[in-house]
């Protein structure tokens, strides 16, 4: 789809494409409409899914999530700081420093998914949970960083909604459609706050009950109801009209020597490429070093590193993060090439470089 978006952007049809996203409803383009109202679905979901991890799954036990959690972290410091470093003669430029920080747990956890069963259960799951933590601190960083003014009688009016929803969940639960009316009537509110809207999505996920009054095996929870209904929409929906949406750009206008030599593109890439494995397997190793985590006995290092190439797949968090920083400026376009290269450079690498190593027989896992 993102391959579509930039063939059709420079193509004799590149205007209908363009003409296309901008057309506007009632006051609103379908770009817009796409990365404000769609990607509010696409965080409640991830923000599903972040529950999940954390009550009973990847998450639950904080033995076997620190390493995760260490590995995230270096996974979002190194990157971001390589990419102010590398930006930091510009103010506008060094905006962008958010880019390379996130992985888009899709397209990370599906690479993997390729390779098979010869991948360790216990490396699907370090990854899966360093993605979680990886777009939990994407989260929060769009919340603080991304809000430019903030109304506050927006803000406290849409607290009703939520405290609605909180309470009626608790105490007296009722249909669904209560609560996605007053999810809309929330997601409203918090984008007239100034807050960005898809924030909505999270703070709703985080609201829906992991578990029901009645235990009974044949029961769904709210949670698991709505990860089962949502999960494969989001999926192949809305991540592909996001990516339609937002990875067209116009070549032409851009010479390859604008791009090599442009800093925004520079950092971005090396963000992606050097700083997610660079830091992730940093900050795993000092975790274990000090006693804090322990590497799995079915995993090695060198697996380590390739699962950090993995983890520089970006793209949708780092496309979504980009759209908030650059939005309608040239850097736009400098730091989305940033991205589609850097994550194709990240794929390409820690495939080709797991294949490898998983074919290895009698790979020793390092101690």
């Amino acid at each position: 789809v993102s391959v579509l978006a930039v063939v059709l952007s420079n193509s004799p049809l590149s205007d209908g494409y363009f003409s296309f996203i901008n057309f506007e409803i009632f006051g609103w383009t379908l770009h817009h409409l796409v990365n404000d109202a769609l990607m509010a679905l696409f965080f409640y979901v991830v923000g599903l899914e972040i529950k999940k991890e954390v009550f009973k799954g990847a998450l639950s036990d904080p033995r076997k999530s620190s390493l995760a959690i260490f590995g995230a972290l270096g996974g979002i410091i190194i990157p971001a700081t390589i990419y102010y470093l590398t930006n930091s003669q510009d103010a506008l430029d060094r905006q962008g420093w958010a880019i390379p920080m996130a992985t888009d747990i899709a397209f990370a956890v599906a690479l993997l998914a390729i390779l098979g069963k010869r991948v360790p259960n216990e490396l699907k799951v370090f990854l899966l949970a360093l993605a979680i933590v990886d777009d939990l601190c994407a989260i929060i960083v769009i919340a603080v960083f991304y809000t430019k003014t903030l109304s506050l009688t927006y803000f406290l009016a849409a607290i009703i909604p939520f405290l609605i929803i909180y309470l009626s969940t608790k105490y007296r639960p009722t249909h669904r459609y209560f609560y996605v009316t007053l999810g809309v009537i929330a997601w409203y509110l918090i984008y007239k706050s100034g807050i960005h809207a898809t924030i909505a999505g999270v703070i709703l996920a985080f609201l829906t009950p992991f578990t029901v009054r009645k235990q009974n095996a044949n029961i769904t929870t709210p949670l698991s109801y709505w990860l089962h209904y949502l999960h494969p929409f989001v999926m192949f929906a809305i991540m592909p009209l996001f990516a339609f949406f937002n990875a067209g750009l116009v070549l032409e206008a851009i010479s390859f020597n604008e791009i090599i030599q442009n800093n925004v593109t520079i950092g971005v890439i090396a963000g992606l490429v050097i700083g997610k494995p660079l830091g992730i397997v940093l900050f795993c190793y000092t975790a274990c070093l000090i006693g804090i985590s322990k590497l799995p006995d079915t995993i090695d290092w060198k697996e380590m590193i390739g699962v950090g190439f993995v983890a520089g797949i970006g793209f949708t968090m780092s496309l979504f993060i980009n759209s908030l920083t650059f939005a309608n400026t040239p850097l736009e376009n400098f730091a989305k090439i940033g991205v589609l290269i850097g994550s194709i450079l990240s794929a390409v690498i820690g495939y080709s470089l797991l294949k490898y190593l998983l074919a290895r027989p009698n790979t020793q896992a390092a101690a």
